[in-house]
């Protein structure tokens, strides 16, 4: 049976996706803060540490399928903690559990980025090096001396285009060892995460404002249903790539840049 492991899987896209690989007939390992197989926190060194070694020894160390869902909106205090869990979280797991996944069949995994990755440019970017770094603490001190007002839009931003470049810089390994990896930039989507950032005072009006071309939200299932595709046979030759899924907003916002 195939084995897919999915972080952030207690709600949004990662509950959408579990339910979309769980409906394919492939057993899922989800990884969240509660309410799934696998409880870990992966804002700290040690959380990520839990989650990789208990998805070792449940899955017996061999993985199909590996989803990156888990993030945190520009609401979440402190900054740092976003950087922690969209970067510092993801990588880890990407090659915590990467021989993990080069034991498996057809293997591919994908992270969940987002549009707002683009939104800025982050070349030359000092929070950009460290986080490619690997300076978690070096990011921290970056964000603290951000503007309080602006400081979770820089931290989900700027997390979210470095966790982009990461999964393009493992293209050639990952490709070498038959591991294929592409991340997803899906637009506002209808979870509890956006939910809670609507109500922020600092983002809610500009998460409000960022309306697609398509004039709507997305459903966590049309981005699960992307991503499926993405870990499927029908995509056996895509690897290394960034897909948009935000209803045309990238295309409006940067229409002579791709």
């Amino acid at each position: 049976m195939t084995v897919a492991v999915v972080t952030g899987a207690a709600s949004g896209i990662g509950a959408a996706v579990s339910r979309s690989f769980a409906a394919r007939g492939v057993q899922v390992v989800g990884i969240d803060l509660r309410d799934t197989d696998i409880c870990a926190d992966l804002s700290t060194h040690a959380g990520r540490r839990a989650a990789i070694d208990a998805t070792l020894a449940k899955t017996g160390g061999t993985i199909d399928r590996l989803v990156c869902c888990a993030g945190l909106g520009p609401q979440a205090e402190p900054a740092s903690l976003v950087a922690s869990v969209n970067y510092f979280g993801a990588v880890a797991l990407l090659d915590g559990l990467f021989d993990a996944l080069k034991r498996g069949d057809a293997p591919s995994a994908v992270v969940v980025s987002s549009n707002s990755a683009t939104l800025q440019s982050w070349a030359g970017s000092p929070l950009r090096s460290a986080y490619l770094s690997g300076d978690e603490t070096g990011v921290h001190d970056l964000l603290r001396a951000v503007p309080a007002e602006q400081a979770g839009f820089v931290a989900y931003a700027s997390s979210k285009n470095a966790v982009t470049v990461a999964v393009r810089q493992r293209a050639a390994a990952w490709g070498g060892a038959r591991v294929r990896l592409n991340a997803v930039a899906p637009g506002p989507v209808n979870t509890p995460l956006l939910q809670a950032g609507l109500k922020d005072a600092r983002y809610g009006d500009a998460i409000r404002d960022f309306v697609p071309p398509l004039g709507r939200r997305a459903e966590p299932d049309e981005i699960a249903t992307l991503i499926a595709f993405l870990c499927g046979e029908d995509a056996a030759y895509v690897h290394g790539s960034v897909l948009f899924v935000d209803g045309g907003h990238d295309a409006a916002q940067r229409s002579t840049m791709f």
